[in-house]
């Protein structure tokens, strides 16, 4: 069993445990009673400028413990007063030490949309996201079979969410716009070994359609990875670590959505040529 595999066992046994309290019936009407979702799509693709998903995020399996969070809620405040698009919430107990009471305080504290983070394989996951506010539901390649994918991708949507779908290799990438993905993830990190490569996302960008939003994770520790991925093409990028560990994360954020949208790189960021297909 890789990393990958042992992340999605321990997510789905803990799904199972909500779901002999709270059942899958009792979550769709739960769904009913939510407000409906943000357009993710449209805040990811922003104006212009690289748009900052900044995330609310305690622990890592590469890294062990983060950051003491004591206040989810607050720091995505700051997060949003930052000037961050989307906030991302890790919601997997099991070596993130997340939870769906974090993702609670979050949603209650900002305006912006909510991306739920965890390892997501299940109907039951999906409605969840939905039943506690969530706008973005993260869907992981190389975590499904790709009939497995297309649903899943289609039951998001079908509940007013986006699907941010998160590859690691061109193929990868290839079957989530296969499933019907408006936003591709590039993830530097190989979730089987942990691996960072940072150069993952322009060996991939090129074939996301421009229609498509291209996301750029992992890796991001400063303005100048933020700059980078926007001149290889990135729409947006999720940043956890370097913004968690901040003595300041609302001038952190702002540093990186100041670097997204500085002039010199509008030009540059028209060189995706991704058939639209």
């Amino acid at each position: 069993m890789n990393v990958l595999d042992d992340l999605v066992a321990a997510a789905v046994a803990d799904a199972k445990e909500r779901e002999a309290h709270v059942s899958l019936d009792q979550l769709k009407q739960r769904c009913l009673k939510q407000p409906e979702a943000l357009d993710g799509l449209a805040a990811l693709r922003g104006d212009g400028a690289v748009s900052v998903i900044a995330e609310v995020k305690r622990s890592s399996p590469s890294k062990g413990p983060i950051a003491n969070i004591a206040d989810p809620g607050a720091l995505a405040s700051q997060y949003e007063a930052g000037g961050a698009s989307v906030i991302s919430c890790l919601t997997q107990r099991y070596k993130f030490n997340g939870s769906l009471a974090d993702f609670s305080a979050v949603r209650s504290a900002v305006d912006i949309p909510v991306l739920r983070k965890d390892f997501i394989v299940t109907p039951y996951q999906i409605h969840e996201a939905r039943a506690y506010g969530a706008d973005l539901v993260l869907l992981i390649v190389a975590a499904l079979e790709q009939n497995a994918l297309v649903s899943l991708v289609e039951r998001v949507h079908s509940l007013g969410m986006t699907a941010l779908v998160e590859a690691h290799s061109r193929l990868e990438a290839l079957r989530a716009l296969d499933a019907g993905a408006k936003v591709v993830g590039v993830n530097a990190r190989d979730l089987t070994t942990l691996e960072v490569n940072m150069d993952n996302f322009a060996q991939i960008v090129d074939i996301i359609p421009e229609r498509v939003v291209a996301v750029a994770e992992s890796g991001v520790s400063s303005p100048s990875d933020v700059r980078d991925y926007a001149a290889e093409g990135a729409d947006a990028v999720l940043i956890g670590e370097a913004l968690v560990k901040s003595s300041s994360p609302r001038t952190a954020v702002a540093e990186m959505v100041a670097a997204g949208a500085h002039p010199a790189l509008a030009k540059s960021r028209n060189r995706r040529v991704g058939k639209d297909f």
